[in-house]
């Protein structure tokens, strides 16, 4: 069976609710790592009010017993504090009451998903389509994420995640170990290793927010110990490269994807860009280099999977866009809902999370069974057969 999960719920409404089919039995459930994710997902300079109302946590209503899955569906609850003040407006019940009653939305922000939506399914209230193309469902993609990460742990295999820039600011490269990466950034409010640079770009931030403005930038997720073989080449859709990018791509705000070096290839040569093969009898079949970051063919060879994402500054303002009432047609300056300034310190965090699904996903199509016993007896087999090779 596929790895796969759904999730519902809305930004103001009671809870955000996932579940996870496809996991096998057996695996230990670390709840306090659990909240632990989503609690990280919430710092970040630049943070809006919404995360001092929210302190984020996963209840598990389905799928684990006694510390472990049963190899049933996992269902999670994030609930949503702020539900106490939205219990009228998002009633699921019919209300009466003026448009300011119910909050009505005809206003679309640009940038937003507001306009499109209501376009799309023909809702004359916008507030419809904002609940949930908020940002807001970025909480249970990473409950789900940090269930993913649990797994991949299981067969030692690490996640790690940076800031790389915040608008002008850009951080200098680094080729710290996975462990010292995870600890440095956690100590910092932007997520970078650089001290000099988080302070530039905190003030930076602090800037754009006294300008009404917001900013965004690009972040980085490493993940460490995937074996060699992870994805195919034998269809355009099984690369997990691929695969990768659609996700990271998903996430809210996030308008590109790149793999290694990226971008930067289309300038240089190929003697500068392609890794050369090595073999040593300890390590096996390796690279000189990572520049493709951890990928050939659709498939991992091996080497730390590198992907960075580009993230667009949130398009709710302070200072409002020009926009048209969708009620009187007119010119309007866009209606402001709460927002952050720079989210980017977050977005590494939910970059990291559907990185991670991805190949926990594509890790069980290579070794699945029903339980973790299973999945190690057949990921063993499997490296005594490249030990052989």
């Amino acid at each position: 069976m596929s790895l796969r999960y759904l999730t519902a719920g809305e930004t103001h409404g009671p809870q955000l609710t996932a579940i996870i089919e496809g996991l096998p039995s057996n695996l230990t459930i670390d709840f306090e790592e659990l909240n632990f994710q989503l609690h990280r997902r919430q710092k970040g300079h630049g943070r809006g009010r919404r995360m001092q109302i929210e302190k984020d946590t996963a209840n598990i209503v389905g799928g684990v017993r006694h510390g472990r899955t049963t190899g049933a569906p996992v269902a999670l609850i994030v609930a949503n504090n702020d539900w106490k003040h939205w219990t009228s407006v998002m009633n699921i019940e019919p209300i009466e009451g003026s448009d300011e009653e119910k909050r009505r939305v005809h206003r679309p922000r640009p940038g937003h998903a507001d306009l499109n939506g209501g376009l799309k399914y023909d809702l004359k209230d916008l507030r419809n389509v904002l609940e949930r193309s908020s940002a807001r469902e970025t909480a249970a993609r990473v409950a789900v994420g940090a269930i993913a990460r649990q797994l991949l742990a299981e067969f030692g295999i690490k996640v790690a995640g940076q800031v790389i820039r915040i608008g002008e600011i850009e951080a200098p490269a680094n080729q710290l170990p996975v462990d010292e990466l995870i600890r440095l950034t956690e100590e910092s409010s932007v997520r970078v290793v650089d001290k000099e640079t988080e302070q530039k770009m905190t003030d930076y931030i602090d800037q754009i927010k006294a300008e009404g403005d917001s900013i965004g930038g690009i972040v980085e997720c490493v993940i460490e110990g995937v074996p060699i073989g992870l994805g195919s080449h034998v269809q355009w859709d099984r690369k997990l490269d691929g695969r990768i990018a659609q996700a990271v791509v998903s996430i809210n705000a996030f308008k590109g994807c790149e793999i290694g070096i990226g971008f930067e290839a289309a300038k240089l040569r190929g003697s500068q860009v392609h890794d050369e093969i090595m073999y040593d009898a300890e390590r096996g079949y390796h690279r000189a280099t990572n520049r493709l970051g951890g990928f050939e063919g659709g498939m991992t060879n091996g080497e730390q999977i590198v992907v960075r994402g580009v993230m667009k500054p949130i398009p709710t303002l302070y200072k409002p866009l020009r926009s048209v009432d969708i009620d009187t047609k007119e010119p309007f300056t866009a209606q402001v809902e709460r927002s952050d300034s720079c989210a980017v310190p977050a977005a590494s965090v939910v970059m990291e999370h559907v990185v991670a699904w991805e190949v926990a996903k594509a890790f069980l199509e290579k070794f699945g069974g029903d339980s973790i016993e299973e999945i190690r007896a057949n990921l063993n087999n499997y490296l005594e057969q490249l030990g052989r090779y």
